[in-house]
């Protein structure tokens, strides 16, 4: 194993030289690999399990990330006579209304030197108060008194960034130590880091984004800035907020205060005039709250969908009958829209053509919508032909071609000028690769496609439900390209390549550079290796991973596909589209 531990190393090392970067002028330390003995018995094997098992082993791990600190830190919360953050989402939020938590797997399996931050110590969802969609960001006091990880920040400023596409109003429940300080340098300082949640509370008000915040419990030091910046605060007694607590105080000037002349609310309500409202208590200060959204002019309804609802042709839980997760088994993806777009609404456009990419303008829930999926069946491709007529080849699953690139960026010019928003149905390989595909001009093909994809103008919606692999991710509106929000299956995977091939490259590498030196290595210790970094990259194309840094807003089951995407339609059409298609310079 020590010897496994060493090769694995160099392999990220060698990776990190061949993409041109130092390891010494990291800001962060990237691990390409880091394998451990038993770590793939917790990756689900997609290919040898049917999706319903995958569903349940996720459902298991979710589970246990909304037990946040668990049973001691709810504990802790209500001998301080405090709610737990998900108590005090239960009450904020319209009972029976729809609602999206996002990021509940961020941080999965990070920081366990620290015993880890289930859902990065931080609750964030999309929900209904009053009757109003917003987002409702709540620090989870059971896990680290709700310190400030790394990934705390990114899930905050991710929350912040979709609410700010679609102008819902904020609401902060705080209660927070402040920033988790044995890992200060990659929280405090960068864009992507704690200072920056402080310009958006700043930004969005000069954008006339209504920003609530509710002090429930300690909000120390650089923290006290979030509330504080928001347009209406509001503070429960026994709460604090302050730069600076007692012990600090004391150490740094000699001055000794109590914790309620320093920051209490009773103090903050009388003295320093900083908050609005003083609230006896947690459940006081949520339906207060609720009871200024409900006056808030600027808060909008969620939008009405503009056509009739119409159920769709096949029930939704035959999902798990028709979607194959094997790459070497096909199904038909048209089959698998029919489970979540409006019966009878989808019109496939130009079906005969580019046939691997399947285009169309459907109903969700009676909310208009444009459709790019890839197709997981073998498809025909006519060619043009001489004197003996036209030729016929065969797409193969999953793969972009240069005649189906050409057709969804045509496709998705033509949803921005409907002012439609596009959902991308994630199931690819990637793009079509050899001599034929590049002499027909793929790179130029996939270019026009994502130049359209990432210059719209409209909202993007993607949705994971097996492979988005490389450039096929980003023509399918990867993380990188701005989608409004990102949802996933349990079944999705998501990496530059699959981790069969990714395996054989490095080892390849590896092996190339020993033969070089004079080196042999026998077939034995070859198949270990091979087996050391299949397992890593295994884990690493899991989509539970992708969702524990970020890259994925939710997964969800996918049966409730539908419904996920109907809110979040409704969602993105609170807001009209404005602005020009600006396409530059477009590859023809």
């Amino acid at each position: 194993m020590e010897v496994l531990g060493k090769w694995l190393r160099l392999v990220n090392a060698a990776i990190l030289g061949l993409h041109g970067r130092s390891a010494g002028v990291e800001k962060r330390k990237t691990t390409i690999f880091a394998y451990s003995a038993g770590m793939s018995a917790t990756v689900p094997k997609v290919e040898n399990a049917s999706l319903k098992e995958v569903v349940n082993m996720y459902l298991a791990d979710a589970a246990r990330a909304e037990q946040g600190g668990g049973p001691s830190g709810v504990e802790r919360q209500h001998k301080n006579k405090r709610l737990t953050a998900r108590e005090r989402l239960e009450l904020l939020l319209d009972a029976g209304a729809p609602q999206m938590e996002l990021g509940l797997m961020s941080a999965w399996g990070m920081y366990k030197e620290y015993g880890g931050a289930p859902a990065a110590g931080v609750v964030t969802v999309l929900g209904m108060v009053q009757g109003r969609p917003c987002m409702v960001i709540a620090n989870d006091a059971t896990v680290k008194a709700g310190a400030f990880f790394p990934m705390t920040c990114k899930k905050i400023i991710r929350a912040q960034m979709v609410a700010e596409r679609v102008a819902l109003p904020l609401l902060y429940l705080v209660d927070s130590a402040g920033v988790f300080l044995p890992l200060q340098e990659d929280v405090f300082p960068d864009t992507d880091d704690f200072g920056r949640i402080f310009r958006n509370n700043a930004v969005f008000s000069g954008k006339g984004i209504p920003q609530f915040s509710a002090i429930m419990g300690n909000c120390v030091a650089g923290g006290g800035y979030l509330p504080v910046l928001c347009d209406v605060l509001l503070m429960t007694e026994g709460s604090g907020l302050y730069l600076a607590g007692p012990a600090l105080v004391k150490a740094a000037i000699g001055q000794e205060v109590s914790s309620e002349e320093l920051g209490g609310a009773k103090m903050h309500a009388e003295i320093s005039g900083t908050i609005d409202f003083r609230e006896p208590n947690d459940e006081a200060c949520l339906q207060r709250m609720r009871s200024l959204m409900a006056k808030h002019q600027v808060a909008k309804a969620l939008a009405i969908a503009p056509n009739a609802v119409v159920e769709p042709s096949r029930a939704g839980s035959e999902v798990y009958d028709i979607f194959r997760g094997d790459l070497a088994k096909s199904y038909d993806m048209k089959e698998l829209l029919e489970c979540f777009v409006d019966g009878a609404s989808f019109d496939e456009y130009r079906a005969e053509f580019g046939r691997s990419l399947m285009c169309g303008y459907a109903n969700i829930g009676g909310f208009p919508c444009g459709i790019v999926a890839n197709q997981r069946k073998m498809t025909e491709r006519v060619l043009p032909g001489g004197k003996t007529g036209p030729s016929k080849s065969v797409n193969m699953p999953a793969v972009i071609y240069d005649d189906s690139a050409d057709k969804a960026a045509r496709f998705i010019l033509e949803c921005n000028q409907r002012r439609v928003p596009i959902i991308f149905v994630n199931d690819t390989t990637g793009f079509m690769v050899g001599r034929d595909s590049e002499q027909s001009g793929i790179i130029r093909s996939g270019a026009k496609m994502v130049n359209a994809m990432a210059n719209c103008i409209v909202p993007k919606i993607s949705l994971l439900v097996g492979g988005s692999f490389g450039a096929g991710n980003y023509a399918m509106c990867g993380r990188a390209f701005d989608p409004f929000l990102t949802l996933a299956w349990p079944s999705a995977r998501c990496s530059v390549m699959g981790a069969g091939q990714a395996a054989s490259t490095l080892l390849q590498i590896d092996l190339a550079a020993r033969e070089r030196k004079g080196e042999k290595i026998d077939a034995a210790m070859r198949e270990q290796l091979l087996k050391a970094i299949t397992d890593s990259y295994s884990q690493q194309q899991d989509i539970r991973y992708a969702a524990s840094r970020g890259w994925v807003d939710r997964i969800i089951q996918p049966q409730d596909t539908r419904q996920e995407l109907a809110f979040a339609l409704a969602l993105a059409a609170n807001v009209p589209v404005t602005g020009e298609l600006r396409t530059g310079v477009l590859q023809t």
